[in-house]
């Protein structure tokens, strides 16, 4: 697997080394039938606010509730690769895991631990299994050819691209982030589920040459103040991250050529923004739209803040922009 990451805080040594450690964890794991599915932040909150939820007794708080434990709990082999690696952390007389191990069908993908305060925080939650599941509904319905190049923006823990993989494995899998330790985390979970895959830093499809076969895409949706490139989706009232993917991807779609996307648009005195421009773009470009409302009401709590004030609802949307 090509990983082209050019910005490396840490030296290769220790990214190699981190790397290491966190296969290791998949497969200890994995031969432990570990299983986690990951909520979302509001509910991993509450979860942890109950009395008996501020200490790991397992497997499953660790690597998966985010709590800290007592070093005993942990295969002593793996805590001190874990630990040599910058993958633990002291809480008091306890450790506590950086990174997180949720399942996504037969896979376990490593991602940042709760909460995903950081501004590089990689993200995982209920999103990354409706994404997974509309890609392989996707390419059930219509496979993807033979040496076909899929590219995946904003791939984050690389869920989009596993998925679409284990659908279609005869293809060329690129993945791209702003996030160096995205990329990290996305090469070790591709690798971990037998996926070769190569690494793109950088924003979009622009360090890709040539025309592309399928693009995937699960943008933010939602205005965030703090500004974390994995939650704020930017003008159009969250939108716009999706937008700007679309007018990216586009036009250097190949003849069949498809752009999926997974994402959230608020809804305004009964319209839908992102719909109309995906549907000017589609236009423009020759190609073919179809476009799903798959939930109409998520985060509703938003609707309390400014930025929403003229917003009725936010909406999940799939979207399927097909070059003829």
């Amino acid at each position: 697997m090509e990983c082209l990451v050019m910005d490396r805080p840490a030296s290769a040594a220790a990214d190699d080394r981190q790397a290491a450690a966190l296969h290791a964890l998949i497969g200890f794991l994995k031969e432990r039938r570990y299983c986690f599915v990951t909520p979302t932040p509001a509910s991993h909150a509450r979860v942890l606010a109950r009395g008996d939820r501020q200490h790991a007794g397992d497997l499953r708080d660790i690597f998966g509730w985010s709590l800290p434990f007592a070093p005993p709990l942990l295969d002593a082999g793996l805590r001190d690769m874990l630990d040599s690696a910058g993958l633990l952390e002291q809480r008091g007389a306890r450790l506590r895991s950086t990174v997180r191990v949720s399942t996504l069908g037969p896979d376990l993908l490593v991602h940042s631990a709760y909460p995903t305060d950081d501004r590089h925080a990689v993200f995982f939650g209920p999103d990354s299994y409706r994404f997974a599941r509309f890609i392989a509904e996707e390419l059930r319905r219509c496979p993807q050819r033979e040496g076909a190049r899929l590219v995946d923006i904003g791939t984050g823990a690389g869920a989009g691209a596993i998925a679409a993989a284990h659908c279609c494995p005869a293809v060329e899998i690129v993945l791209t982030d702003i996030n160096p330790e995205a990329l990290r985390l996305a090469t070790v979970n591709a690798a971990a589920a037998g996926v070769d895959a190569r690494c793109v830093l950088g924003e979009g499809v622009s360090g890709i040459a040539g025309a592309l076969d399928l693009v995937l895409a699960n943008p933010p949706y939602i205005i965030d103040p703090a500004g974390r490139a994995y939650r704020d989706g930017g003008d159009l009232h969250g939108a716009g991250v999706a937008l700007a993917m679309a007018r990216d991807a586009v036009p250097r779609l190949a003849a069949g050529g498809r752009f999926l996307l997974y994402t959230g648009s608020a809804i305004v005195r009964g319209g839908d923004a992102l719909r109309y421009r995906l549907r000017d773009l589609a236009a423009a470009e020759g190609c073919r739209l179809r476009y799903e409302e798959i939930d109409p009401d998520v985060f509703g709590e938003e609707l309390e803040t400014p930025a929403y004030a003229d917003v009725e609802r936010i909406a999940l949307v799939t979207a399927v922009i097909e070059r003829a």
